[in-house]
């Protein structure tokens, strides 16, 4: 999956925050017939989850086959292998992502489910109460975690199947002949008849043949954008090449908006922080969102390019971890997710260049450092790949 391969004939629809994603995902889950795959960075312990979990339960007991990954850094270690042991008790098939750190650092950060081959949902929620802080911490939020996701049927659905299946299977003992071909295999588009004219792509990021996929798929479209670019992300540190794009975006008259998550982690924000400048400088403008805690790893550029997805715009998200994103072709749908856009905006507040240079000199100095801080790790952990 080394290019975007878009396939048309989809029907998209826009999830908004988990007001909408949960009973969407747990409607699917109870009306599988045959199979389900569910794949979470984050599985929690709350009500919400609990809920998810059931749903899970109550469809294998009636001979459904259902398969779960989870994460064992973002379900908290402990819970994750307890989750996992839980699971495979009550006729679950459970695995837990990279335990123990024994294939690397990179964490699965995918969210995807897919049901019955016939319908999949892709998107940056996770399996935790909306209205709970995700870092651990259980604290309150003002208002619902502010995220999206996509439902997805039509012929894409199959190739979404085919990459929860591989993951699936990677993660369970497999020779080095049936991992390569498997890899090859998950390189043959899968189509079956669709009825809708949306046309869209799965995108996703790993450590093998897809490194830089997501990344490139955001420098194309920057690079051919004519009007507007709208991107959206909690954490922003991403490498040279994306920070060029921006700006070379901006300074051909495309209006580039960054909506960024800000308050979560000091140093994150710092290391964003460090890019105001020269984005500013260059006409980019930056918007910071306040309102509740931002999760959504969302953008829309011109008039028909849009993507939803589980990506950051930081080292980990572009360079290290495994990740997915759907990018749609459609007017209409990206139409729908820029008001969604614009309404965070309008919830924001935008910093200019006079309020960076009113910061106080140690301010800035340590938003620099934090910059090196967060390189040097970053290249360390990358193989000198991050920028």
């Amino acid at each position: 999956m080394s290019k975007l391969h878009f396939i048309e004939g989809n029907d998209v629809e826009l999830l908004r925050s988990g007001a909408q994603f949960f009973p969407a995902l747990i409607a699917s889950i109870d009306q599988a017939q045959h199979e389900v795959y569910l794949e979470s960075y984050i599985f929690a312990a709350d009500q919400t989850a609990q809920s998810v979990q059931a749903a899970l339960v109550q469809a294998a007991s009636r001979g459904v086959q259902v398969r779960v990954v989870i994460d064992w850094i973002g379900s908290d270690r402990s819970h994750a292998i307890d989750l996992t042991r839980h699971f495979n008790e009550q006729g679950v098939a459970c695995r837990c992502f990279n335990p123990w750190f024994k294939r690397g650092l990179a964490r699965t950060h995918r969210k995807i489910c897919v049901v019955d081959r016939q319908v999949a949902i892709v998107g940056g929620l996770n399996i935790i109460d909306d209205c709970i802080a995700d870092d651990g911490s259980g604290l309150a939020l003002p208002f619902p975690r502010w995220d999206f996701a996509v439902t997805v049927t039509g012929p894409l659905v199959a190739n979404i199947h085919l990459e929860v299946e591989s993951q699936w299977r990677k993660l369970g003992k497999l020779g080095l002949r049936t991992r390569f071909a498997l890899m090859k295999h998950l390189h043959a588009d899968a189509k079956t008849a669709g009825k809708q004219v949306t046309s869209a792509a799965l995108v996703v990021r790993d450590n093998l043949r897809n490194r830089a996929t997501i990344q490139r798929a955001y420098l194309q479209a920057l690079g051919m954008a004519r009007s507007r670019a709208i991107l959206v992300t909690p954490y922003f540190a991403p490498g040279r090449k994306f920070r060029r794009a921006l700006v070379s975006a901006a300074t051909r008259g495309v209006d580039v908006v960054l909506l960024l998550g800000v308050g979560q982690f000091a140093l994150q924000d710092a290391v964003s922080q460090s890019f105001y400048p020269k984005l500013l400088a260059a006409g980019v403008r930056i918007v910071e969102y306040g309102k509740t805690q931002l999760h959504a790893k969302v953008g829309v550029i011109d008039e028909d390019w849009a993507t939803v997805g589980s990506s950051n715009f930081d080292g980990l998200s572009l360079f290290v971890n495994h990740e997915a994103n759907i990018v749609i072709r459609d007017k209409t749908f990206a139409a729908s997710l820029a008001h969604e856009l614009e309404l965070g905006i309008a919830d924001g507040t935008e910093i200019f260049a006079e309020d960076v240079h009113k910061k106080a000199w140690y301010k800035r100095a340590w938003y620099g450092t934090a910059y090196l801080i967060y390189r040097g790790l970053m290249r360390v952990v990358t193989f000198g790949h991050y920028g």
